[in-house]
């Protein structure tokens, strides 16, 4: 799966400081946790490589939006992730300035009320929908 880039300067503020952050995204991650076993985090120079185990591929991506949605955070490797290859079309969206899920649901899937498939493919990314800051990404299922 590679490395996914992110805005360093912009996101949820869970570490301070890049000796604490694996710990600190392993909590994050762990709390509300997609379905990563065994996962390892290193943070070096706004990097977070992460390891461990995934069933399912959505698992994956949102460990990855997870961490990389972190203020600090520019650049998330796993390539260390045991995972099963994705098999359905995903869109990866960044929030832009006066967004809101309803107008994403709308320009992406033609219906705002598709606003709560966003909500539910994202519970562990946004915790609450008035609340998507620009420059945070999520995942939309394309099928």
């Amino acid at each position: 799966m590679g490395l996914f880039d992110f805005a360093k300067n912009i996101g949820n503020k869970i570490f301070g400081s890049e000796e604490e952050a694996p710990e600190k995204l392993k909590k994050h991650i762990e709390k509300d946790n997609p379905g990563i076993e065994a996962l390892e985090i290193n943070v070096e120079d706004g990097v977070a490589t992460i390891s461990g185990k995934v069933d399912d591929p959505a698992a994956l991506e949102k460990v990855v939006l997870m961490a990389g949605n972190a203020m600090g955070i520019e650049t998330v490797n796993v390539d260390a992730v045991e995972a099963p290859e994705q098999t359905e079309e995903v869109l990866y969206y960044e929030i832009v300035k006066g967004d809101s899920l309803w107008k994403i649901a709308q320009n992406i899937y033609g219906d705002g009320n598709e606003y709560k498939k966003i909500l539910a493919e994202n519970l562990e990314v946004i915790k609450d929908p008035d609340l998507i800051f620009p420059g945070q990404k999520i995942r939309l299922p394309m099928s």
